[in-house]
């Protein structure tokens, strides 16, 4: 059962949820980096048609990108448990449900956005995105 927000108390979660979407990049980065460094060292051997594998070397690039990822599935489960649907993480945007005249939408939030401003209905995605309004904000609840 999903979790409906209040502009305010989404917007109360802005700065966790803002270092959650900077530390899942971080980590996805890692993660991207050690599988390229493990992708080139076997290309590398495949072409020389074998060499002398630095097994520790190896090894320590699996484990350092097998921890990113742990660590990145960590945060992304610690956002969908606050009740955020993660839209893309490439560019932060996460959306917020709430009901909004007896249905349900979404505040719409990307990162660098320094305030929720936005919302769209559930099909429509970021291209529907309308502004937060009175009328809005008088006829939206959460929880």
């Amino acid at each position: 059962m999903p979790r409906y927000f209040t502009l305010h108390q989404a917007e109360n979660l802005l700065p966790s949820v803002e270092q959650l979407i900077r530390d899942c990049l971080y980590m996805k980065q890692e993660y991207q980096c050690c599988e390229k460094e493990i992708e080139a060292h076997a290309e590398r051997v495949q072409m020389m048609g074998g060499s002398r594998v630095d097994p520790a070397k190896v090894l320590g690039q699996r484990e350092a990108r097998n921890r990113a990822a742990k660590i990145l599935a960590g945060k992304l489960e610690k956002l969908q448990d606050m009740g955020v649907l993660i839209k893309d993480l490439d560019t932060g945007l996460l959306d917020f449900p709430t009901l909004y005249r007896g249905r349900e939408v979404y505040m719409c939030w990307r990162l660098g956005e320094l305030r929720i401003e936005n919302w769209h209905g559930t099909s429509e995605g970021f291209q529907g995105r309308r502004p937060i309004d009175e009328e809005f904000v008088s006829n939206h609840r959460g929880d």
